[in-house]
């Protein structure tokens, strides 16, 4: 079976996280995408992370019904802060029958060169890349072994949704109904 694994910290998950997902399951060759919730991301500020629990329940419940699309919460385990190469040296040992494919946004590219074992990661993994907003993922192909996927160019990001319910604005349709309800029940995002 051949596994995309769509790292993130979904925070939170949103409309543009699924149709990026959604698209690389029905337009390329991957049998299933497993949505990677990262507890922290060693480039990242932790100031603003929700905590893993509550992000890995919301990507559930956006994906409850699609036998394409799951949740992994395989990095709450793993030694921290979370590298990209550990998580897929770990989940090729214990699925050793799957072919594990990276997905990316083509702002990361920008700064793989930053990963630990980045060119080990090139070498060994498929590399599937979807465009994201200001970036030209074309210079970065002679780089690094990668895939660029004619993905619809999203310009929805977590932070986005994160700033906007601090302010109190109505981003209903920027979420999956049952991650706005969960949002709005727990009040989370909220100063």
């Amino acid at each position: 079976m051949k596994i995309g694994l769509f790292f993130g910290s979904f925070n939170p998950i949103h409309i543009g996280h699924l149709a990026i997902a959604n698209y690389l399951v029905e337009f390329t060759d991957l049998d299933q995408l497993w949505l990677v919730i990262s507890p922290q991301n060693p480039l990242k500020e932790k100031n603003s992370l929700l905590g893993e629990q509550h992000r890995y329940h919301m990507a559930d419940i956006a994906v409850q019904d699609d036998r394409l699309i799951r949740p992994c919460n395989v990095e709450f385990n793993l030694p921290r802060p979370s590298f990209t190469i550990d998580t897929l040296t770990y989940l090729q040992e214990k699925n050793i029958n799957h072919q594990f494919v990276l997905i990316m946004g083509s702002d990361n590219l920008q700064s793989l060169h930053k990963w630990k074992n980045y060119t080990q990661l090139s070498e060994q993994y498929e590399i599937y890349v979807y465009p994201r907003p200001g970036v030209r993922a074309e210079k970065y192909q002679s780089l690094y072994k990668v895939k660029l996927i004619d993905a619809p160019l999203i310009e929805i990001s977590s932070s986005f949704i994160r700033k906007a319910i601090e302010e109190k604005r109505n981003i209903r349709y920027f979420l999956p109904p049952k991650v706005y309800d969960y949002i709005e029940e727990m009040h989370l995002y909220k100063k």
